[in-house]
């Protein structure tokens, strides 16, 4: 059960991270993103306290867990990465 926690620590640090750079860029996508990032974690308290009075283990929680913070920075990430490109368009001949 431990290295899952630790793993659980090192991946939420890199989505705290990549939140806080768009919180910090501001806009709509930020404000999108804090009110996202309010309703997803009542949304995870929510399913880890069903699954708990459900019968599940601890270690099943935090294995859920960890998918919804993979998918928050796979999110995340995407959006990182297509800021800095650039459309190109072809030049017509003359």
């Amino acid at each position: 059960m431990f290295n899952p926690l630790m793993m659980l620590a090192l991946e939420a640090n890199n989505v705290i991270a990549l939140r806080l750079m768009k919180l910090m860029r501001g806009g709509r996508a930020a404000k999108r993103e804090a009110r996202l990032m309010v309703s997803e974690k009542i949304a995870a308290a929510l399913e880890a306290s069903a699954s708990l009075m459900t019968g599940a283990s601890g270690h099943d929680v935090v294995r859920r867990y960890r998918k919804h913070v993979a998918a928050n920075a796979k999110r995340l990430g995407k959006s990182k990465s297509r800021r800095g490109r650039v459309k190109r368009t072809r030049r017509r001949r003359r």
